[in-house]
């Protein structure tokens, strides 16, 4: 792994308070077993053992930022939200941050404008949707998504789609990657980014990419040591352009596990410049 790269990081988070609960609340609805609902400080903490703790910070923006710098990476995509801390973040640091707005289906044509309205303000990046944790629930290839689709075409702006078994303990139907198949027939412009890993149908998601030439792939969620190894064989040989690297802090995974395993993924040379950056770049329009 290079160490003279400004790394772009395609999924962080700028917390806003110690206790972080508040995100997940959106889908909480649907967890109905104890522990998930009861015990866990985030829904799929049974599979992530050291969630990051922040503590009680003043400015959390700039405290994000600190943590950047600490492992070179020199741009992240976070989620927008419509509250000081994301307007903050833009007018502090609009050459640290690029936005992405989580998006719920479920609200039809008001969402549409919702992302219209916010993309002339902030220049989003990309729109994002969580099938899984949508509530009702609302798989990839369903009518409701088709006119967020089409709003992410007309901005000629990515979608990230969380794609493979969900983490916390919600159906995973939704979420099944041959659903991508026929998105990406119906939109053949419109660049969309897999989100959390794909499993288990990570060989199917591959042979999707090969496929589809506006389908890619982010590490989002995944701890270096767990990148699947049919991701790295296809980055390491015709996918190249494919793989975009995102991590999960500090939603689930701290920049020092991320980091410190990182270096063991056997990457090609000439493949880190493009997962660590050039690939972010290109797809998120940076």
């Amino acid at each position: 792994m290079p160490t003279d790269i400004g790394i772009v990081d395609c999924m962080l988070g700028i917390p806003e308070a110690e206790d972080r609960s508040e995100w997940f609340e959106s889908f909480k609805p649907l967890l109905k077993d104890e522990e998930s609902r009861k015990m866990f400080s985030m829904p799929a903490q049974y599979m992530f053992k050291d969630v990051p703790q922040t503590g009680k910070v003043d400015d959390y923006v700039s405290w994000t930022v600190d943590q950047m710098d600490r492992f070179n990476i020199e741009k992240a995509l976070v989620g927008w939200n419509e509250n000081e801390t994301s307007r903050k973040a833009l007018a502090k640091f609009p050459d640290r941050f690029a936005f992405e707005l989580p998006c719920d289906p479920n609200k039809g044509i008001d969402e549409v404008k919702r992302i219209k309205r916010i993309h002339s303000e902030v220049d989003l990046k990309a729109i994002s949707v969580f099938p899984s944790g949508t509530n009702p629930q609302v798989a990839i290839n369903h009518k409701y998504m088709f006119p967020l689709y089409t709003a992410a075409a007309e901005l000629d702006i990515p979608i990230c789609i969380n794609a493979g078994i969900p983490g916390p303990r919600i159906p995973m139907e939704t979420q099944k990657v041959e659903h991508l198949d026929e998105v990406c027939w119906f939109f053949p412009d419109l660049k969309v980014v897999m989100r959390h890993g794909a499993e288990p149908w990570e060989a199917l998601a591959v042979k999707l990419m090969l496929k589809w030439p506006n389908l890619y792939y982010s590490t989002s969620a995944f701890a270096p040591k767990h990148y699947p190894k049919a991701i790295i064989d296809y980055a390491n040989t015709r996918g190249s352009d494919k793989i975009i690297y995102a991590g999960y802090f500090p939603m689930g995974l701290s920049l020092d596990r991320i980091f410190g395993d990182m270096p063991k993924v056997p990457f090609k040379d000439e493949v880190w410049p493009k997962f660590l950056r050039e690939n972010a770049i290109k797809v998120f329009g940076l």
